[in-house]
Parts: C-alpha cells; structure tokens; sequence
C-alpha cells in the first residue's frame, strides 16, 4: 500500500484519486508553501442511553508537517450527574506518540500524562492535584493505539490506522479482508491498562442516521472489555459507534 499523508488526504495514483487514512506510516511531504496546520475533522457526537442523550464529546484533529493533535472535551448532559474531561493526542508525522494528556475538570481534578521513555511508555498520574504524582511504565512501543474511557474519537484514529495497515485503496474503493481481524495494542490511561483489540471489516451497511438511510463503511472491534461496532462514511469519517455490550449509541451531530 502507497504511503502518504499522516491522516487522511486525496492523492492521485494511476489517474485515479483515492482516499488513504493513515494516522500511521510515512512522514507527510509538505511544500514549502504550505506549511500551514490543517484540519481533518471536527464536531460532536452525541452519547445516548435508552434513547436519551447523556453526554456529548467536542472534537478537532489537526494535522501540519511535525504530525497531528486530536483534541477532546466530554461533558454531560443537563439532568446528569456532571462530569466533564478533556484530553489531548500529540501524534509525530510517523503516527507515533509524542504525549497524552487527559484532565478530569468535574467531579474531581484527576489527571494524567503518557509520555515516551526510552522506547516505551510512562504514564504520570495524579487523583487530584494535592495528590503526589505517581508513574507507571509499560513495556509498549510508541505505536500502541491510546484508546482511553469518555474521549470517542479516539475511535476513529484506531478506524484509521486499521485501514490504512490492514486494506486496499483502489479506484476510490476500499477493499478489505472480510472475516480475518486484525489484533492492534492500545492503551487506556484512565484504567492504566494495555489490551489487544481485534479490528475487522464487515462490508457496507444500511443504516439509519438523523432520519436517514445511509450506506456506511462497518468495522467491529472485540477486546476483553466490551465490544463494538463503528460507521464510517466515505470520507472515512467516524458517524456512528454502537457499544454492543451496554447499547450505548453515539452519534456523530
């Protein structure tokens, strides 16, 4: 597969313009004229329970010629017990890590950092900011996925990294292998734990969305915690997460 830009952009190959998700792999080549950050994505999804919104996550993925930040703010709903975080995903322009931050504003004031050590990760933590520091390393690589509790998107970094690893890009289509899951590491700094996802390919689906009947790009994703199942639309943005072992639905606005 063709390497290229750090996200997500459109190259042309063979007179035929395709769309290759990459979070990963090959340094972005950027011209001199335009050094400029770009944005990927932004927006909102909205987290549902028994068909009541609950909360809502406030994203941005930027991107320039050093490599990318994903950007998150959770909070809940009016009538729900408040809670609210933020975090932030410096990735390098190979797709490696370069730091994460998470912060709890409400209830509490905890809050985390994941840093590369020689190689693998350290991760500072704190349960309020009275609390003394505390660190714990992991024998994982700069590559590992952060898939941490609340920030969704994330979701979506995975989705990328798993086509642009795992599948083909030609003539506009992406073709990959159905049935064969692909296992990714991740880490979720929240829990302070390391897992193995699998990632597989599930079609084209009909699904409906704001009322809507929309053909969407399916990936399921196992891991030992819960599984579930990701819309992608053919910009390879995330629109739809269904947790199928709680129901929760979250929906892109």
């Amino acid at each position: 597969m063709q390497s290229g830009t750090v996200v997500k952009r459109y190259i042309l190959a063979g007179g035929a313009a395709y769309v290759l998700a990459l979070m990963a792999l090959a340094p972005l080549a950027f011209s001199a004229a335009s050094p400029k950050q770009q944005t990927v994505d932004q927006g909102s999804f909205g987290v549902f329970m028994n068909g009541q919104r609950v909360a809502t996550e406030t994203f941005s993925i930027h991107q320039d010629e050093t490599g990318s930040s994903v950007v998150s703010e959770f909070k809940t709903e009016a009538g729900v017990q408040k809670a609210a975080q933020n975090s932030e995903l410096q990735l390098d322009a190979k797709g490696e890590l370069k730091s994460y931050q998470w912060k709890e504003t409400s209830p509490g004031d905890s809050h985390a950092t994941v840093l590369p050590a020689q190689d693998f990760l350290t991760e500072r933590f704190s349960k309020s900011q009275q609390d003394k520091p505390h660190e714990q390393p992991f024998l994982l690589p700069t590559s590992t996925t952060i898939l941490d509790d609340y920030f969704l998107i994330q979701r979506e970094v995975l989705a990328w990294k798993y086509l642009a690893t795992s599948c083909k890009h030609e003539n506009g289509q992406i073709s990959c292998p159905l049935k064969e899951p692909v296992q990714l590491g991740t880490l979720n700094p929240h829990t302070r734990q390391s897992m193995s996802v699998d990632v597989q390919f599930s079609g084209r689906e009909k699904i409906s969305l704001h009322n809507t009947q929309r053909e969407l790009i399916r990936l399921d994703v196992k891991s030992e915690v819960g599984d579930w199942a990701l819309w992608l639309d053919d910009q390879l943005k995330l629109q739809k997460i269904l947790d199928l072992t709680t129901n929760t639905e979250i929906v892109r606005d």
